[in-house]
């Protein structure tokens, strides 16, 4: 199981997590493309190496190409700015995600709506980069479980657009409510809104225990100068699979007899990007002889107010059967090996102690292939090569 953990001993900010997973090994011109997909003309995002305290990293400036553009915005205008853009619903959605975070707190801490809430160093372009940026990246790493540490907050005070404020800012603890967090030995804003609301939303589980194997590290560099390193730690690896996985999730479903059948792939796809685990049609005879559909969802729990939204909204059906169902599976272990032809992720089923089988990620053979100008089949057997020669390797070594 893919796991991204977030080592926050110096806090986190927008630009140290987008340099942390660039260092950790995020396409940087993929980044930027993605970026210009929002339309913001008013920036140079510069990526170069840096030393903080001995440790190299990567860091991530947001240069403004005029001061005026640093102007206030509320949600709203955020999210006409992410929505008319062409990015992925699956960034739009993470991103809109983050953004309400700081709204809801901004707006509690103020006494107003989260609509009536005017963002200032939030909303400015630099942030905003930032958020979406985050999100773009966090995708592209295509891990099962992100965690997290206790999160440093820092201490003193800060000035900002409502004047000087004590660290942690108001909205930074607002966010962080449910966070185990520490201020240890850092004398100035350590984790900022933009970084708490990155840590809120995405982070699945809280905890300082690292029960994971490392296949790589990466560092982004802050900007504050301290007694320790202002450095962002970022680790990708691996959990341990257990053998077997119990789960409780809960099946959504409906019969559809008077819908375009063109429609079935949008639908599936917003399904897919909301969270759903599965989604499946079956060809059904309903009442009358007629052909129809039952379009079934598997999903947690927590997800089925969402995804019956979808269902409703994109379907002509008028009603949603729902279900609990027990879940039994086969843990898996994701790795990345680096072939002739580039990275490919690989997914490991093991039971009873021994491995059954592995299958390579499809999109990234597909780009492989793309990329290399080359047959997929071509990719798929250099791919199996490389685990061959690292299992008679591992053999030899053993």
């Amino acid at each position: 199981m893919g796991v991204l953990y977030y080592d926050c001993f110096s806090g986190i900010s927008g630009d140290m997590n987008l340099g942390a997973l660039i260092d950790l090994g995020v396409d940087k011109e993929y980044l930027i493309n993605q970026l210009s997909m929002l339309n913001l003309n008013e920036y140079d995002l510069l990526v170069y190496r840096d030393n903080k305290m001995g440790i190299v990293g990567t860091r991530v400036d947001v240069v403004l190409k005029h001061e005026k553009n640093h102007h206030s915005r509320t949600l709203k205008d955020i999210e006409n700015i992410i929505n008319l853009s062409h990015l992925s619903q699956e960034v739009k959605s993470l991103s809109l995600k983050m953004f309400n975070k700081v709204a809801e707190a901004e707006g509690k801490i103020h006494g107003k709506l989260i609509y009536d809430v005017h963002f200032h160093e939030v909303g400015a372009v630099d942030s905003i980069v930032d958020i979406v940026g985050a999100a773009i990246c966090i995708l592209y790493l295509k891990v099962d479980r992100i965690l997290c540490s206790t999160v440093e907050v820092g201490s003193g005070f800060v000035k900002c657009a409502h004047g000087v404020l004590p660290v942690p800012a108001p909205a930074t603890a607002e966010i962080l409510i449910g966070v185990p967090i520490k201020s240890l030995n850092v004398p100035f804003e350590a984790t900022t809104p933009t970084g708490a609301a990155i840590l809120s939303v995405a982070v699945n589980s809280f905890t300082d225990k690292k029960e994971f194997t490392i296949c790589k590290i990466g560092y982004g560099i802050g900007k504050k100068d301290g007694d320790i390193p202002n450095v962002l730690r970022v680790y990708l690896g691996y959990e341990n699979a257990k053998e077997i996985i119990h789960a409780k999730e809960i099946i959504l479903q409906c019969n559809i007899d008077d819908m375009n059948t063109e429609n079935y792939e949008y639908i599936m796809e917003r399904l897919f990007n909301s969270g759903a685990k599965d989604v499946y049609l079956t060809s059904i005879i309903m009442k009358k002889g007629r052909p129809g559909i039952m379009l079934s969802v598997l999903c947690q729990s927590e997800k089925e107010e969402e995804l019956k939204e979808i269902i409703f909204s994109e379907s002509s059906t008028i009603g949603i059967r729902k279900y609990g169902v027990s879940k039994e599976m086969l843990n898996r272990e994701s790795s990345m090996i680096i072939t002739s032809f580039g990275k490919i992720r690989v997914k490991t089923v093991f039971y009873k102690g021994k491995k059954l089988r592995h299958k390579f990620e499809y999109e990234d053979c597909k780009k492989s292939a793309k990329e290399n100008k080359m047959s997929i089949i071509k990719v798929y057997e250099e791919a199996e090569n490389f685990m061959f020669n690292l299992a008679h390797k591992g053999m030899k070594n053993d």
